[in-house]
């Protein structure tokens, strides 16, 4: 398993992303602050589940109750701070190539979304630098088949509600900038394509709906 596995008793843990060794571009040291930062992430979403369940039992499950209202908003930005990290450390693997394989499941959706798998990478990477700290996300809308590229601001914010995850790429500084300066962050989007896990993508788009990556992967 390597999503963040949830139980009553423990509530969610870390898991750990064996895929990530070798990686070309993307140093160990940075793997490893990444991996602290994801961990902190469930930490936080245990910590709030609990809060708030505490709260409910008080009877204190009111909008108009401050810290019931603050602590269900955070709640939103530390889970798909969890979950996004998931898809992002599992979508990697060492010894790939900068595009999918040609005739692949993958290849053949993203050629008919965008017209070819360049002109995908093109938008997908122009999206990944724009000004400003995110996700880009690859998703499918299951309901028509479409691919299409996202930009995520605050985890939470711009996430297409129902699509399926099929690439996420973190470009946030904590993600690149012990490899690379603040201003390379096109460096580290060609190490990404370099390390993108190309049969995770053809998994994903089989699954009829968004699944949690440890089912994907």
């Amino acid at each position: 398993m390597i999503h963040a596995i949830h139980s009553q008793a423990t509530g969610y843990q870390e898991q750990r992303f064996f895929n990530l060794q070798g990686l070309d571009g993307i140093s160990p040291p940075q793997i490893g602050e990444h991996l602290a930062l994801y961990a902190g992430y469930v930490r936080q979403v245990n910590v709030l589940n609990d809060q708030l369940a505490a709260l409910r039992a008080q009877g204190r499950a009111s909008g108009r109750d401050a810290e019931f209202a603050e602590l269900t908003r955070r709640l939103g930005f530390e889970y798909n701070g969890m979950i996004l990290h998931e898809y992002y450390f599992s979508s990697l693997r060492a010894g790939s190539d900068p595009r999918p394989p040609s005739g692949s499941p993958i290849a053949l959706a993203l050629a008919e979304a965008y017209g070819s798998v360049e002109a995908w990478q093109t938008d997908f990477r122009a999206i990944g630098g724009m000004r400003g700290v995110g996700w880009v996300l690859l998703c499918q809308d299951p309901s028509t088949g479409r691919l299409t590229n996202h930009w995520i601001t605050l985890h939470q914010d711009g996430v297409p509600a129902g699509f399926k995850p099929l690439l996420v790429m973190d470009v946030w500084e904590h993600a690149f900038m012990r490899d690379y300066a603040a201003t390379e962050r096109g460096r580290y989007i060609d190490a990404f394509f370099r390390n993108v896990a190309w049969p995770a993508m053809d998994r994903r788009l089989r699954e009829p709906c968004a699944v949690r990556p440890a089912s994907a992967a």
